[in-house]
């Protein structure tokens, strides 16, 4: 009798910029043979992931592994939650929000060795709108900045950056009705995010203190802002601090149903998607087993400046990068100040 455990990973050719290839490669030298059995399959078309997962935790497979970004993840968590087969993360996407939250290495064979250690936590997961998110959801500039960042030639911090720099000076914030089991708030905003996790990904700390075991949903407000805010606030959402901003409102909360007065574009795990005038938001507790590192489930662990360093700038050649990406935001901000004094 076989008492290996299986473990199925699924590969999104399409997703990140990491080699898939040598990924496999490493795969068939790391995997603990004495532990699990495996086979890979791949994506052919959007929805494919979560035809595999589901088919999968069908079959009682131990493992099903996702090979690529926050999107691949979505698509396999959805198949998962509420099932005994547990999700793995290789994280090669352009983001990688989940697998950051939860400590997952970045390096590949890091991650390997993570499934080799086997341990299995069970985190929460939220629903806007009927579709599952791991990582977060939002509506207005939010999933507006999502569009344009999806659309984008290149990935990473710094399109964000730019992206963010260049809408905000057009994008016109709308009014918002935020509604809990205690009544309804209104808010002016350009931005409401819901968060699990506490990160879109890049480091992108949009909720610094969100849990992903607590029951409940870090909500961020971000208030209407003028350019001359823009620094502090790429600063701190970069930085762990962004909840500190005076244009920022949080709460907790479990559910919510957000009112607007149109039709429009929402995310959910950086994917936008139009839906209606309504969104009912809400948090499953304890609704999907991950395979993680040993760690306790929370984003407050010590702030690695080093790290957070290394991750936002890389590291080849690193002088030369940090010089080219700070001249390029000094352009940003001269351009958009120029364009405010035209106004």
């Amino acid at each position: 009798m076989n008492s290996k455990k299986h473990i199925i990973f699924i590969v999104n050719p399409i997703s990140g910029t990491h080699s898939k290839e040598f990924i496999l490669h490493l795969i068939d030298k790391g995997i603990d043979r004495d532990q699990y059995d495996y086979t890979v399959r791949q994506t052919e078309y959007a929805g494919h992931a979560t035809e595999i997962a589901r088919q999968a935790a069908e079959a009682k497979t131990d493992i099903v592994v996702a090979i690529g970004g926050d999107g691949t993840i979505n698509e396999i968590g959805r198949a998962l939650i509420h099932t005994d087969t547990a999700l793995g993360i290789i994280p090669c996407g352009s983001g990688n929000g989940l697998a950051r939250h939860l400590h997952i290495p970045m390096n590949a064979r890091s991650a390997i060795e993570t499934l080799n250690r086997g341990f299995i936590k069970t985190i929460d997961y939220g629903i806007i709108d009927q579709h599952p998110f791991f990582c977060t959801c939002g509506v207005g500039f939010d999933a507006f900045v999502s569009l344009k960042f999806a659309d984008s030639g290149k990935r990473g911090p710094l399109t964000y950056l730019e992206n963010t720099l260049h809408e905000s000076l057009t994008y016109r914030p709308e009014t918002y009705e935020i509604e809990n089991e205690l009544g309804t708030v209104r808010y002016k905003a350009f931005l409401i995010a819901c968060a699990n996790a506490s990160q879109y990904g890049n480091n992108a700390y949009i909720a610094p203190q969100a849990s992903l075991t607590d029951g409940m949903m870090d909500i961020t407000i971000l208030e209407p802002f003028t350019v001359l805010d823009v620094p502090a606030l790429s600063f701190q959402l970069f930085n762990k601090t962004l909840d500190q901003n005076s244009r920022i409102k949080t709460m907790k909360e479990k559910k919510i149903t957000i009112h607007r007065r149109n039709e429009g574009v929402f995310h959910f795990d950086g994917d936008p998607m139009i839906g209606g005038k309504d969104l009912v938001v809400e948090v499953v507790h304890r609704g999907l087993k991950v395979i993680a590192p040993e760690k306790r489930l929370t984003s407050e662990e010590p702030f690695s400046v080093l790290q957070h360093f290394t991750d936002f700038f890389g590291t080849k050649p690193l002088a030369s990068t940090i010089a080219e990406k700070h001249k390029k935001l000094l352009q940003l901000n001269q351009n958009l100040l120029r364009r405010l004094s035209k106004q």
